[in-house]
């Protein structure tokens, strides 16, 4: 049995009508998720206004504000001035903040802003969250210092306000190098240990919608909370799993750790200028802005006056939109929906191998074979992104966040439809499209159970889509008597009514009977009286109708998920946005169907696929010509200062894999034996440079006890931070400075591609820091300490990036290092 799901005259009408529906369905979907429009400053004193917030903006948020950088001193006065003109009770935490990664420990020291507006009857404390330092290349309007300004609106425009429990507003330091000053905040600070709500602001893009992309576990009270106070909300429950499973993180993650409940929000559009100089008060959307703050002031509002052990749940909840809607439903249904998903389509095999349209072994090859196009989309998505690094290698430094990436993200639909197109067209006529379309059910329906049981919060995007698409296709194939009452061309009792027409109609429009009886008196006779034609019709806007409605929950969810991924990770990861859009294609190959002839010829054959490549390799080429680099659009570039103290050598450094023109001012080669020991990460390029007066770090051992070594750090006069490079594995790091306590973190795992073990400090004092190392199993090591200090201005000769050029995002840029090595004997 090789049939169709379902066959109607007329087919170009058909699908037409079916993809003008379903065009319709994904474009609505997409403006659902738009962003807000920006108030003016005249609004209503009880309402977020962006453009009072963008006020605040252009007051603290025009440079770059770096931990320990004299910007972020001056930022920090401002937002505690303003917080106390409002009437809250400021006070700054100075701590030493602490993380660890492979073979790396992180500290710094922070001045946490914290700002109580205490309740008039408080049930628990709700902490508004945001960081006021910025990556040191770039002002950080959107990241984050747009949710910062937002927190002096919502101070504002709560000023009359009667609330019941407390708020804290929280606007932490050294969010950049490793989320210190939220580490500090739950270590040290007496709120950080009594816990509450959490409420937490980022961005990674300067524009979008507001997204709830992550909440802590048990979140069916904050979610149902999102759902009825928030006015636009925006984010689901698949992000929130995703984000869970990621290495990525923000204030969140060490906040919820230590007990916090709460939500996060962020904007992620346009997010090639994340972490760079474009990320000013030029590109940030306002729109954006205007989402951030309406959601932080409504929030407040419901949370300070709710009973917060109320909130309290065992569950979590999945959350999505639909053409406009927030839908949510508990966790206890997530297993139930698949399991009905999975039974869906088995019923709808079942009902198509008796209707004989496809037999079970066909649809179990469509089933299996259909991993095909899933692969081959993934594989020519990542293949894509491989072929533009090699055509424009700065696109690596950028990590697939390109400025103009609509050619190529539509070129990456284009490879997902024609990998679909190719295992469609070559399989159609041996296993036939009925098996092939249920067949491909499978796979969307295979991935939500798995969700289900791994990640429940994702289930929705797979099951859905599968289980809507295998009801429409059940109603295609209902039984005769059934469709006909559906329609209303049979009567309750059974009795077909003139325009009855399912399965007898169908098979003779499938069979050509129609146009062979045309002659004979009967169909002559019917044909006159109108029967035939509303037949047809009828079992036409059934079938199509059917099928149709059942792909409209596929087409609201699964290219917007594609669309998220493209925003979120970029082509580097584009494999994840095919991977939504072939599923995507996979649930309508019934209408896909409509568009071919019913025997394909050998122009169609090739020329399908063809056609399609050919017109994935001109938006690749399209896409190519429209994202040059230029002054409002610009490509990053690496570049470092280092000079050894001891030997005053110096030199400059790219880890860019084709520098520009300007970045070969300064580097000529791949020779990096001139560096000074342990300082080279990675391939670099290299070029000579004068030397500069700077004494350099300065490092003493103070004790040693066992393999436990006390050092004294110095950075130098105007250094910022200072890194430590060691010879051999750490296992434990600890950091002290005068007034602070001392933090330790375990450290694992070696560094990649330089010395094994690495400790950096950021904003650490002019007076210096004690750190102590635990390196065990060793006679001796080399310690090479590196001081960095920002910008260029010291470099005799240096000349300025031109227009179209800016800091590529490496954490080591923009620097100069003074480095000094130092035998370290057990």
């Amino acid at each position: 049995m090789t049939g169709k799901l379902f066959d109607v005259p007329r087919r170009t009408l058909a699908a037409v009508s079916a993809l003008l529906a379903l065009t319709g369905v994904i474009v609505l979907s997409a403006m659902a998720n738009s962003t807000m429009q920006p108030l003016p400053a005249s609004a209503p004193a009880t309402q977020f206004s962006a453009e009072r917030a963008l006020r605040h903006l252009e007051r603290f948020a025009t440079r770059p504000r770096p931990i320990g950088s004299r910007a972020g001193e001056q930022a920090r006065d401002y937002l505690a001035g303003r917080l106390r003109e409002a009437g809250l009770d400021v006070r700054i935490q100075r701590a030493v903040g602490a993380n660890a990664a492979a073979g790396l420990a992180s500290f710094g020291q922070v001045h946490n802003i914290v700002a109580t507006r205490p309740g008039t009857d408080p049930t628990g404390t709700v902490v508004i969250a945001a960081h006021y330092d910025s990556a040191s290349m770039g002002p950080g309007a959107s990241d984050d210092a747009a949710a910062v300004a937002a927190m002096l609106e919502t101070v504002r425009a709560l000023k009359d306000a009667r609330l019941r429990n407390d708020l804290v507003f929280l606007m932490t330091d050294g969010e950049e190098d490793g989320v210190l000053g939220a580490e500090a905040f739950v270590r040290e600070h007496p709120l950080g240990s009594k816990g509450g709500v959490l409420l937490n602001w980022e961005a990674r893009g300067v524009s979008g919608p507001s997204l709830m992309f992550e909440t802590s576990r048990g979140n069916a009270g904050l979610v149902g909370t999102f759902a009825r106070a928030v006015p636009h909300p925006r984010g689901d429950s698949m992000m929130v799993e995703l984000y869970r499973l990621l290495p990525n993180n923000t204030d969140f993650t060490p906040m919820t750790k230590a007990g916090f409940t709460g939500l996060n929000f962020a904007y992620i559009q346009e997010s090639s200028r994340y972490h760079t100089a474009d990320d000013s008060l030029a590109f940030l959307d306002r729109g954006s802005l205007q989402h951030h703050g309406t959601n932080m002031l409504a929030l407040a509002r419901d949370l300070g006056g709710a009973d917060l052990p109320a909130l309290a749940a065992d569950h979590d909840v999945t959350y999505f939109r639909l053409l406009g809607m927030l839908v949510t439903y508990p966790d206890a249904l997530v297993r139930p929906l698949a399991g009905l998903t999975l039974a869906a389509v088995a019923g709808l095999a079942l009902l198509a191998r008796r209707r004989e349209v496809a037999g079970l072994g066909r649809i179990a090859l469509g089933a299996v074979s259909g991993v095909v196009p899933v692969v081959l989309a993934v594989a020519l998505a990542q293949g894509l992104w491989e072929l533009l690094v090699a055509v424009r290698p700065d696109y690596n430094g950028m990590g697939g966040l390109l400025h103009r990436p609509e050619a190529f993200r539509a070129a990456v639909a284009v490879l997902a439809g024609l990998a679909v197109l190719c295992w469609y067209l070559a399989l159609r006529r041996r296993v036939g499209p009925a098996a092939l379309a249920i067949g491909a059910l499978a796979w969307p329906a295979l991935l939500g159970a798995v969700c289900a049981q791994i990640a429940p919060g994702a289930s929705f995007m797979f099951a859905l889509p599968a289980l809507l698409c295998a009801l429409g296709g059940l109603a295609a194939l209902l039984p005769r008597g059934v469709a006909a009452r559906a329609r209303g061309d049979m009567t309750p009792d059974g009795v077909a009514s003139p325009a009855s027409v399912d399965g007898q109609i169908g098979r003779a429009v499938a069979g050509g009977a129609v146009r062979r009886a045309v002659s004979g008196g009967a169909v002559r006779r019917a044909v006159s009286g109108g029967g035939v034609r509303r037949a047809v019709v009828g079992g036409v806007v059934w079938r199509v109708g059917a099928v149709t409605a059942g792909a409209v929950v596929s087409a609201a969810l699964l290219p917007a998920l594609a669309a998220m991924a493209f925003d979120g990770m970029g082509l580097a990861l584009g494999g994840v946005s095919a991977l939504a859009l072939v599923l995507f294609f996979l649930t309508v190959l019934p209408i896909v169907e409509l568009w071919l002839p019913e025997r394909p010829s050998r122009p169609v054959w090739l020329g399908v696929p063809v056609g399609a490549a050919g017109l994935a390799v001109a938006l690749v080429a399209a896409g190519l010509a429209v994202d040059g680099p230029d002054a409002a659009n610009p490509r990053r570039t690496h570049l470092a200062y280092v000079m050894d103290a001891d030997t005053r050598a110096a030199g400059w450094v790219s880890a860019d894999l084709d520098p520009p023109a300007w970045t070969r001012r300064y580097v000529t080669g791949r020779d990096t034996t001139s560096l000074p020991p342990g300082y080279a990460r990675g391939s670099l390029w290299a070029g000579g440079a004068p030397a500069v007066r700077a004494a350099g770090p300065q490092v003493s051992v103070l004790s040693r006890s066992g393999d436990t070594y006390r050092l004294r750090v110095v950075a130098g006069k105007g250094a910022r931070s200072v890194t430590l490079r060691v010879e051999q594995p750490i296992t434990q790091a600890s950091a002290e400075v005068a007034g602070a306590r001392p933090v330790t973190v375990p450290v694992s795992g070696t560094r990649a591609n330089t010395w094994p073990g690495e400790v950096r400090f950021r904003g650490i004092p002019e007076s210096g820091a004690e750190v102590t190392l635990r390196v065990p199993g060793t006679a001796g090591f080399r310690v090479t300490a590196i001081s960095e200090t920002d910008g260029f201005a010291a470099v005799p000769g240096f000349v300025p990036r031109p227009p179209g050029l800016v800091a590529a995002t490496r954490e080591d840029g923009d620097l100069v290092a003074i480095t000094r090595t130092y035998p370290v004997r057990h």
